[in-house]
């Protein structure tokens, strides 16, 4: 049995027919591999989890010439953006973005608006968007470094610091660390809290047996910590209430936190980790099920496979056998 047959078996149950978003991803030469990757990859992630496509993506230039990266990998696109329509166009210049301003990218842009349902701009890509007048009387970031330039330049963009801002249909964000933000933001749009959470995991943790990093699904300080201290603790798990006390908040706003920004629970959340965290064990270790458990937070192999099979319908034994069949 295949990886797609495995993800279709263990999946969660977002939405039962997802709306595949077509994504056109435009760049131009000296473009960001790293800003490119940290979008696209968590949307990659995505589908290959839960066996489904949410995103589909194709590469476009201006005028279907091949573009070369900041650091040499060249990229042949697959059509020229005149010739594509969909749902998000993704504008990634990064470096020199000032000398694309020029009238036959601005018209190119201009006419691309009309074909996609939103437009966003990837770190400098917010420019190129002012430039074209499609961020008139939206709110908009772009790197940091041209924060206040981008001000005094379009008066009537509304510039804001921030990772990214959604403003209907614009999108902007401000570097390649916020693209990957922006894409998980989409993730928990389109398949819920659960496969976002499951994509940050799997791309936070170094390898299967460490602990994760800080997260950054979470728009709320006080969301983003209580995960940070739930990746901390998946081997030996500390109770809500806990975790309430040293983020000095009580118990009821931390739920009412997490319900408000993910729709589900704290509890669900940590329990979900930490089976994530034994199902990648279990899938790619040959370790026995009673190790993974206790790394996984739990007293026995059997109150592992109970929850475990709660969450993802079968058992850790039975996971382990389809990744390696």
């Amino acid at each position: 049995m295949g990886c797609a047959e495995l993800a279709m078996i263990m999946q969660d149950s977002p939405k039962s027919d997802p709306k595949t978003t077509h994504i056109g991803l435009l760049l131009f030469d000296g473009f960001s591999n790293h800003c490119v990757a940290n979008v696209i990859e968590p949307l990659r992630a995505a589908n290959t989890l839960s066996g489904r496509t949410y995103y589909s993506w194709r590469y476009v230039t201006t005028d279907g010439a091949g573009v070369e990266s900041s650091s040499g990998l060249r990229i042949l696109p697959e059509v020229a953006l005149s010739d594509m329509r969909g749902d998000v166009l993704m504008v990634a210049p990064s470096y020199g973005f000032r000398a694309l301003c020029r009238p036959d990218v601005i018209r190119s842009l201009r006419a691309a608006a009309t074909r996609f349902d939103q437009v966003a701009g990837l770190d400098t890509g917010s420019w190129l968007l002012a430039e074209a007048g499609l961020l008139d009387g939206y709110r908009a970031t772009i790197h940091p470094e041209e924060i206040t330039t981008l001000a005094e330049h379009f008066p009537k963009v509304s510039v804001e610091q921030d990772r990214y801002v959604i403003d209907g249909n614009r999108i902007t964000c401000s570097g390649a660390m916020a693209a990957f933000d922006l894409s998980l933001h989409m993730v928990l749009r389109d398949g819920g809290a659960k496969l976002a959470l499951e994509v940050e995991q799997l791309f936070v943790t170094r390898d299967a047996t460490t602990t994760p990093a800080e997260p950054v699904l979470g728009r709320s300080k006080v969301v983003r910590a209580a995960i940070a201290i739930m990746n901390q603790h998946l081997e030996t798990p500390v109770s809500i209430a806990q975790i309430s006390s040293q983020l000095s908040c009580t118990q009821r706003r931390l739920e009412a936190a997490f319900k408000d920004e993910t729709g589900i629970t704290p509890q669900h959340v940590y329990r979900r980790q930490r089976l994530v965290l034994a199902r990648r064990l279990a899938q790619s270790t040959r370790l026995p099920m009673a190790e993974i458990a206790v790394r996984s937070g739990y007293q026995d192999a059997s109150a592992m496979a109970r929850a475990f099979r709660s969450e993802f319908g079968l058992t850790p034994s039975q996971a382990r056998h389809l990744a390696q069949s």
